[in-house]
Protein backbone atom coordinates (compact mmCIF):
# COMPACT_ATOMS: atom_id res chain seq x y z
CA UNK A 1 0.00 0.00 0.00
CA UNK A 2 1.40 3.37 -1.07
CA UNK A 3 -0.29 5.58 1.52
CA UNK A 4 1.07 8.91 0.33
CA UNK A 5 0.29 8.29 -3.33
CA UNK A 6 -3.16 6.94 -2.42
CA UNK A 7 -3.92 10.07 -0.42
CA UNK A 8 -2.74 12.37 -3.18
CA UNK A 9 -4.80 10.50 -5.77
CA UNK A 10 -7.96 10.67 -3.66
CA UNK A 11 -7.46 14.37 -3.07
CA UNK A 12 -6.96 15.07 -6.77
CA UNK A 13 -10.11 13.16 -7.74
CA UNK A 14 -12.20 14.82 -5.00
CA UNK A 15 -11.07 18.32 -5.94
CA UNK A 16 -12.09 17.91 -9.59
CA UNK A 17 -15.75 17.25 -8.68
CA UNK A 18 -18.42 19.89 -8.19
CA UNK A 19 -21.29 19.30 -5.73
CA UNK A 20 -23.79 19.27 -8.59
CA UNK A 21 -21.80 16.47 -10.25
CA UNK A 22 -22.85 14.13 -7.43
CA UNK A 23 -26.34 15.45 -6.83
CA UNK A 24 -25.52 17.88 -4.02
CA UNK A 25 -26.58 21.54 -3.92
CA UNK A 26 -23.82 23.98 -4.80
CA UNK A 27 -24.50 25.98 -1.64
CA UNK A 28 -22.46 28.97 -0.57
CA UNK A 29 -19.13 29.95 -2.06
CA UNK A 30 -16.37 27.45 -1.27
CA UNK A 31 -12.83 28.24 -0.21
CA UNK A 32 -11.30 25.29 -2.04
CA UNK A 33 -12.24 23.53 -5.30
CA UNK A 34 -14.22 20.31 -5.41
CA UNK A 35 -16.16 18.38 -2.84
CA UNK A 36 -15.54 18.75 0.86
CA UNK A 37 -14.00 15.74 2.57
CA UNK A 38 -17.10 15.19 4.68
CA UNK A 39 -19.23 15.14 1.52
CA UNK A 40 -17.01 12.52 -0.08
CA UNK A 41 -17.15 10.44 3.10
CA UNK A 42 -20.96 10.56 3.25
CA UNK A 43 -21.24 9.52 -0.39
CA UNK A 44 -18.79 6.65 0.22
CA UNK A 45 -20.66 5.54 3.37
CA UNK A 46 -17.60 5.84 5.60
CA UNK A 47 -16.73 8.12 8.50
CA UNK A 48 -15.32 11.56 7.78
CA UNK A 49 -12.43 10.89 10.16
CA UNK A 50 -11.41 7.73 8.30
CA UNK A 51 -11.62 9.43 4.91
CA UNK A 52 -9.48 12.32 6.15
CA UNK A 53 -6.88 9.86 7.43
CA UNK A 54 -6.85 8.16 4.01
CA UNK A 55 -6.10 11.45 2.26
CA UNK A 56 -3.44 12.26 4.84
CA UNK A 57 -1.72 8.89 4.38
CA UNK A 58 -2.38 7.81 7.98
CA UNK A 59 -5.08 5.17 7.59
CA UNK A 60 -4.63 1.39 7.49
CA UNK A 61 -5.31 -0.48 4.28
CA UNK A 62 -8.98 -0.04 3.26
CA UNK A 63 -11.09 -3.03 2.34
CA UNK A 64 -12.27 -3.70 -1.18
CA UNK A 65 -15.78 -2.69 -0.09
CA UNK A 66 -14.54 0.66 1.19
CA UNK A 67 -12.59 1.27 -2.02
CA UNK A 68 -15.66 0.45 -4.09
CA UNK A 69 -17.65 2.98 -2.09
CA UNK A 70 -14.99 5.64 -2.56
CA UNK A 71 -14.76 4.90 -6.29
CA UNK A 72 -18.49 5.40 -6.63
CA UNK A 73 -18.50 8.55 -4.52
CA UNK A 74 -15.71 10.16 -6.56
CA UNK A 75 -17.18 9.00 -9.88
CA UNK A 76 -14.00 7.16 -10.85
CA UNK A 77 -13.68 5.57 -14.26
CA UNK A 78 -12.80 1.89 -14.54
CA UNK A 79 -9.13 2.77 -15.13
CA UNK A 80 -9.10 5.11 -12.14
CA UNK A 81 -10.81 2.54 -9.94
CA UNK A 82 -8.22 -0.09 -10.93
CA UNK A 83 -5.46 2.39 -10.13
CA UNK A 84 -7.04 3.08 -6.74
CA UNK A 85 -6.98 -0.63 -5.88
CA UNK A 86 -3.36 -0.94 -6.99
CA UNK A 87 -2.31 1.97 -4.77
CA UNK A 88 -4.20 0.48 -1.83
CA UNK A 89 -2.51 -2.89 -2.29
CA UNK A 90 -5.76 -4.75 -2.84
CA UNK A 91 -5.12 -5.67 -6.49
CA UNK A 92 -2.55 -8.16 -7.77
CA UNK A 93 0.65 -6.49 -9.01
CA UNK A 94 3.04 -7.67 -11.69
CA UNK A 95 6.59 -8.82 -11.25
CA UNK A 96 8.85 -6.33 -9.54
CA UNK A 97 10.69 -5.54 -12.79
CA UNK A 98 8.96 -4.66 -16.04
CA UNK A 99 9.90 -6.90 -18.95
CA UNK A 100 11.96 -5.68 -21.88
CA UNK A 101 12.36 -8.93 -23.80
CA UNK A 102 10.01 -9.26 -26.77
CA UNK A 103 8.39 -12.55 -27.72
CA UNK A 104 10.02 -14.14 -30.82
CA UNK A 105 6.59 -14.49 -32.43
CA UNK A 106 6.07 -10.74 -32.15
CA UNK A 107 9.50 -10.06 -33.65
CA UNK A 108 8.60 -12.30 -36.57
CA UNK A 109 5.23 -10.57 -36.94
CA UNK A 110 6.91 -7.18 -37.31
CA UNK A 111 8.74 -8.38 -40.41
CA UNK A 112 5.51 -9.74 -41.93
CA UNK A 113 3.97 -6.25 -42.00
CA UNK A 114 5.78 -4.53 -44.90
CA UNK A 115 2.99 -1.96 -45.43
CA UNK A 116 2.64 -1.14 -41.73
CA UNK A 117 5.15 0.65 -39.54
CA UNK A 118 5.27 -1.26 -36.26
CA UNK A 119 7.10 -0.87 -32.97
CA UNK A 120 6.97 -2.59 -29.59
CA UNK A 121 7.28 -0.35 -26.54
CA UNK A 122 7.83 -1.26 -22.90
CA UNK A 123 5.88 -0.05 -19.88
CA UNK A 124 8.33 2.87 -19.72
CA UNK A 125 7.99 3.83 -23.43
CA UNK A 126 11.30 2.34 -24.49
CA UNK A 127 11.20 1.18 -28.12
CA UNK A 128 12.16 -2.49 -27.82
CA UNK A 129 11.61 -3.69 -31.39
CA UNK A 130 10.68 -2.22 -34.77
CA UNK A 131 10.45 -3.10 -38.43
CA UNK A 132 12.15 -1.46 -41.41
CA UNK A 133 9.21 0.79 -42.24
CA UNK A 134 9.10 2.14 -38.66
CA UNK A 135 12.81 2.94 -38.92
CA UNK A 136 12.17 4.81 -42.17
CA UNK A 137 9.15 6.68 -40.79
CA UNK A 138 10.65 7.52 -37.39
CA UNK A 139 14.40 6.80 -37.15
CA UNK A 140 16.90 3.95 -37.18
CA UNK A 141 16.73 2.86 -33.56
CA UNK A 142 19.71 0.53 -34.01
CA UNK A 143 21.95 3.60 -33.91
CA UNK A 144 20.66 4.66 -30.49
CA UNK A 145 21.49 3.50 -26.98
CA UNK A 146 18.49 2.03 -25.10
CA UNK A 147 18.06 5.20 -23.03
CA UNK A 148 17.85 7.25 -26.22
CA UNK A 149 15.14 4.99 -27.62
CA UNK A 150 12.80 6.05 -24.82
CA UNK A 151 9.88 8.03 -26.24
CA UNK A 152 9.10 9.60 -22.85
CA UNK A 153 12.55 11.16 -22.75
CA UNK A 154 12.20 12.23 -26.37
CA UNK A 155 8.86 13.89 -25.59
CA UNK A 156 9.94 15.87 -22.54
CA UNK A 157 13.71 16.28 -22.63
CA UNK A 158 14.53 16.89 -26.29
CA UNK A 159 11.83 19.16 -27.77
CA UNK A 160 12.92 22.65 -28.79
CA UNK A 161 9.54 24.28 -28.24
CA UNK A 162 6.15 23.69 -26.59
CA UNK A 163 4.64 22.25 -29.78
CA UNK A 164 7.71 20.46 -31.11
CA UNK A 165 7.90 16.69 -30.95
CA UNK A 166 10.23 14.04 -32.34
CA UNK A 167 9.26 12.84 -35.81
CA UNK A 168 7.10 15.93 -36.27
CA UNK A 169 3.99 14.27 -34.83
CA UNK A 170 0.92 16.45 -34.75
CA UNK A 171 -0.47 15.60 -31.32
CA UNK A 172 2.35 16.85 -29.09
CA UNK A 173 0.25 17.85 -26.06
CA UNK A 174 -1.92 14.73 -26.21
CA UNK A 175 1.08 12.43 -26.47
CA UNK A 176 2.84 14.05 -23.51
CA UNK A 177 -0.33 13.70 -21.43
CA UNK A 178 -0.59 10.03 -22.42
CA UNK A 179 3.03 9.43 -21.42
CA UNK A 180 2.49 10.91 -17.96
CA UNK A 181 -0.69 8.94 -17.33
CA UNK A 182 0.80 5.63 -18.42
CA UNK A 183 4.01 6.18 -16.45
CA UNK A 184 1.95 6.87 -13.33
CA UNK A 185 0.14 3.58 -13.82
CA UNK A 186 3.45 1.79 -14.46
CA UNK A 187 4.92 3.21 -11.26
CA UNK A 188 1.98 1.80 -9.32
CA UNK A 189 2.60 -1.64 -10.86
CA UNK A 190 6.39 -1.58 -10.42
CA UNK A 191 7.11 0.54 -7.33
CA UNK A 192 10.51 -1.09 -6.74
CA UNK A 193 11.75 -1.16 -10.34
CA UNK A 194 14.65 1.29 -10.51
CA UNK A 195 14.18 1.74 -14.26
CA UNK A 196 10.63 2.99 -13.65
CA UNK A 197 11.30 5.06 -10.55
CA UNK A 198 14.49 6.52 -12.02
CA UNK A 199 12.76 7.61 -15.22
CA UNK A 200 9.90 9.27 -13.34
CA UNK A 201 12.30 11.04 -10.96
CA UNK A 202 14.43 12.23 -13.88
CA UNK A 203 11.47 13.63 -15.80
CA UNK A 204 9.95 15.30 -12.73
CA UNK A 205 13.26 16.97 -11.93
CA UNK A 206 14.25 18.10 -15.40
CA UNK A 207 10.92 18.84 -17.12
CA UNK A 208 8.55 21.42 -15.59
CA UNK A 209 5.90 20.31 -18.10
CA UNK A 210 6.14 16.71 -16.91
CA UNK A 211 6.07 17.79 -13.25
CA UNK A 212 2.94 19.88 -13.85
CA UNK A 213 1.11 17.05 -15.59
CA UNK A 214 2.28 14.56 -12.95
CA UNK A 215 0.58 16.55 -10.20
CA UNK A 216 -2.77 16.14 -11.95
CA UNK A 217 -2.85 12.43 -10.99
CA UNK A 218 -4.64 11.44 -14.21
CA UNK A 219 -4.48 7.75 -15.10
CA UNK A 220 -6.83 7.25 -18.07
CA UNK A 221 -5.54 8.16 -21.51
CA UNK A 222 -7.82 8.90 -24.46
CA UNK A 223 -7.20 6.52 -27.37
CA UNK A 224 -5.12 7.92 -30.23
CA UNK A 225 -6.84 6.77 -33.40
CA UNK A 226 -4.77 8.68 -35.95
CA UNK A 227 -1.40 10.39 -35.99
CA UNK A 228 0.29 12.71 -38.46
CA UNK A 229 4.05 12.51 -39.00
CA UNK A 230 5.90 15.36 -40.71
CA UNK A 231 8.61 13.53 -42.62
CA UNK A 232 11.36 15.62 -44.29
CA UNK A 233 11.50 13.37 -47.35
CA UNK A 234 7.85 12.52 -48.17
CA UNK A 235 6.06 15.30 -46.24
CA UNK A 236 3.04 14.81 -43.98
CA UNK A 237 1.70 11.29 -43.52
CA UNK A 238 -1.53 10.73 -41.60
CA UNK A 239 -1.85 7.14 -40.41
CA UNK A 240 -4.24 5.04 -38.39
CA UNK A 241 -2.74 4.34 -34.99
CA UNK A 242 -3.66 1.02 -33.39
CA UNK A 243 -2.15 -0.08 -30.09
CA UNK A 244 -2.40 -3.70 -28.97
CA UNK A 245 -1.59 -4.74 -25.40
CA UNK A 246 0.82 -7.68 -25.06
CA UNK A 247 -0.52 -8.49 -21.64
CA UNK A 248 1.89 -11.25 -20.63
CA UNK A 249 4.86 -8.85 -20.79
CA UNK A 250 3.09 -5.53 -20.17
CA UNK A 251 4.21 -4.21 -23.56
CA UNK A 252 2.38 -2.55 -26.44
CA UNK A 253 2.52 -3.26 -30.15
CA UNK A 254 1.91 0.02 -31.98
CA UNK A 255 0.83 -0.16 -35.62
CA UNK A 256 0.84 2.76 -38.07
CA UNK A 257 -1.04 2.03 -41.30
CA UNK A 258 -2.95 3.86 -44.03
CA UNK A 259 -6.05 2.99 -46.10
CA UNK A 260 -5.19 1.20 -49.36
CA UNK A 261 -4.65 3.41 -52.42
CA UNK A 262 -4.64 6.58 -50.32
CA UNK A 263 -1.91 9.24 -50.68
CA UNK A 264 -0.71 8.29 -47.20
CA UNK A 265 -0.42 4.63 -48.22
CA UNK A 266 1.60 5.73 -51.26
CA UNK A 267 3.90 7.76 -48.99
CA UNK A 268 4.43 4.73 -46.73
CA UNK A 269 5.17 2.60 -49.81
CA UNK A 270 7.77 5.13 -50.92
CA UNK A 271 9.37 5.03 -47.48
CA UNK A 272 9.41 1.25 -47.65
CA UNK A 273 11.37 1.46 -50.94
CA UNK A 274 13.75 4.11 -49.63
CA UNK A 275 14.33 2.15 -46.40
CA UNK A 276 17.15 3.37 -44.22
CA UNK A 277 18.14 5.96 -46.85
CA UNK A 278 15.03 7.93 -45.87
CA UNK A 279 16.49 8.50 -42.43
CA UNK A 280 19.84 10.02 -43.32
CA UNK A 281 18.81 13.45 -42.07
CA UNK A 282 19.38 14.78 -38.54
CA UNK A 283 16.32 14.85 -36.33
Amino acid sequence: MDKQELGAFLRSRRERLRPQDVGLPAGSRRRTPGLRREEAAVLAHISTEYYIRLEQGRAPRPSSEVLAGIAGALRLTDAESDHLHVLAGTAPTRDRLHRRDVRPSILALLERLPQTAAIVISATFEVLAWNDLAAALMEDFTELAPAERNLARRAFLRPTGPDTMPYGISDAAEFRHQVVMELRAALARYPTDSEVTGLVDELREVSPDFARLWERHDVQAAPMLTKTFRHPVVGEITVDCDTLLLKDRDQHLVLYSAPPDSPDAEALALLHVLGADADTYTR
